[in-house]
């Protein structure tokens, strides 16, 4: 039997559409993609918890699915109102029902909220582009998580804030020098939730259509200095998605199989699947 997903969308109207002008999909249909090729023949729907009028399941509905994963968001979880309240209490629905849930990003951030955590803006920088060295704990290298990472690797990230204050109930599984919390797991109200705050799930060509879009913001913080640089930066990263054997840009860009291999860059969303979703399937007598 297929399994089946519930993707909740992390942006509002005017995210998605810049998304879907930048790279043709949403991060929901993206997301909802590459559970498909990990998984194939799974079945993805989508939420929009976001938007006015959302219709908020509940603990019954959500048991439903085989597992539920969370994108990340342009939102700020400390600006508040009604479109970050809705998505933590579908988030609270979520551990009470018990369903295998995963988060990148704004998805861990939302996980960790919803179980009590506090979220800030990074006050060293922003991290964006690739997370470099994100090194694997004692807990972390005994988790099924982040089975076949080694103990340092980098992964493609694009985030401006962190969890600062855990939950009650949290693990954290790896670190690096700008983000303490870089994969986590979060139990609350009987549900387990397993985050990271990069982006396995991003492509290059995924990462260069968002980085494409953030040329202003990167010149100001310093990371370009000129337009010039930012153009080219881009477009190599294009072009490395398309030739993952050109030598010299992994080079430039300092990436080795964690990244450029796709099996590898997965790691996460497979290990979710293999190591959750399908067994909590089969203990919930759909297998």
């Amino acid at each position: 039997m297929a399994l089946r997903f519930l993707v909740v969308e992390g942006n509002n109207a005017t995210g998605r559409g810049n998304r879907q002008r930048a790279y043709g999909m949403t991060p929901a249909q993206s997301y909802a993609a590459v559970l498909a090729a990990v998984e194939p023949g799974a079945l993805c729907d989508i939420a929009l918890p976001a938007d006015e009028g959302f219709n908020m399941p509940d603990a019954a509905g959500l048991e439903g699915y085989d597992g539920i994963v969370l994108t990340g968001s342009a939102l700020h979880v400390y600006h508040g109102g009604p479109e970050i309240e809705q998505q933590i209490e579908l988030m609270r629905a979520v551990y009470r029902s018990r369903t295998p849930a995963f988060g990148s990003c704004w998805g861990l951030q939302i996980g960790a909220a919803a179980a009590g955590g506090d979220i800030i803006r990074n006050p060293v920088m922003r991290e964006i582009g690739f997370a470099r060295s994100i090194r694997v704990n004692g807990s972390g290298a005994n988790h099924p998580l982040l089975a076949g990472r080694p103990v340092a690797f980098d992964a493609p990230a694009v985030h401006l804030d962190i969890v600062c204050s855990l939950p009650a109930d949290c693990t954290i599984l790896a670190s690096n020098d700008l983000t303490p919390v870089q994969a986590a797991e979060i139990r609350h109200e009987g549900g387990i939730f397993w985050g990271v705050q990069y982006h396995p799930e991003f492509s290059l060509a995924e990462l260069a259509s968002i980085l494409g879009n953030l040329g202003p913001i990167m010149h100001d913080e310093g990371f370009f200095r000129t337009e010039e640089e930012h153009a080219r930066y881009v477009a190599d990263l294009y072009a490395l998605h398309e030739d993952r054997n050109r030598l010299d840009l992994a080079w430039r860009f300092g990436l080795d199989k964690q990244v450029l291999d796709t099996d590898a860059r997965l790691t996460e969303v497979r290990n979710f699947i293999n190591a959750r979703v399908k067994p909590v399937k089969s203990a919930r007598g759909r297998a």
